[in-house]
């Protein structure tokens, strides 16, 4: 219910501003929210994915949600660069920690966020890392991704 007011609000503020004739203020309140998951692994980042990311991001008008599964709370020197790339190439970005089996957070993090567009990672054999004794449940779910799955190849 707190959705669908919000959204009644913004409407009725947009309106207001085409009334007034600021029709590119009310076109940016009505924009809805895109995002692009990137799924990454410690120390299985490929920058090539990551440019993949940034150049969809710009073609598509979206913003990036970094999935970051890890057993360390330090960051990757490589994944530092590319944070850094993308506050240069003005992309909004939100940089999310998690651990564990990365198939398994993708699959929870696009059930909660329906702004997705599609999720980037790099290669399927990266997602069952770390996956043990998920089996047929979590292929299952795999199946009922929310979003479409964009897989970089190194070698094509």
């Amino acid at each position: 219910m707190a959705d669908l007011k919000k959204k009644v609000e913004d409407l009725m503020s947009a309106i207001s501003f085409a009334e007034e004739g600021e029709f590119e203020t009310a076109r940016e309140m009505l924009k809805e929210e895109r995002r692009i998951l990137l799924a990454i692994k410690e120390d299985h980042l490929d920058r090539k994915t990551f440019r993949y990311a940034i150049n969809t991001c710009k073609r598509v008008g979206a913003e990036l949600d970094i999935l970051y599964v890890s057993s360390s709370e330090k960051i990757s020197p490589l994944l530092e660069q590319c944070l850094e790339d993308l506050k240069n190439e003005g992309i909004s970005f939100r940089l999310i920690r998690e651990n564990g089996c990365l198939k398994q957070q993708v699959i929870d993090y696009t059930n909660r966020k329906k702004e997705i567009l599609f999720a980037v990672t790099e290669s399927f054999e990266n997602l069952d890392l770390d996956c043990k004794g998920k089996g047929k449940k979590l292929s299952e779910a795999w199946q009922r991704l929310r979003c479409p799955l964009v897989v970089v190849a190194d070698n094509v």
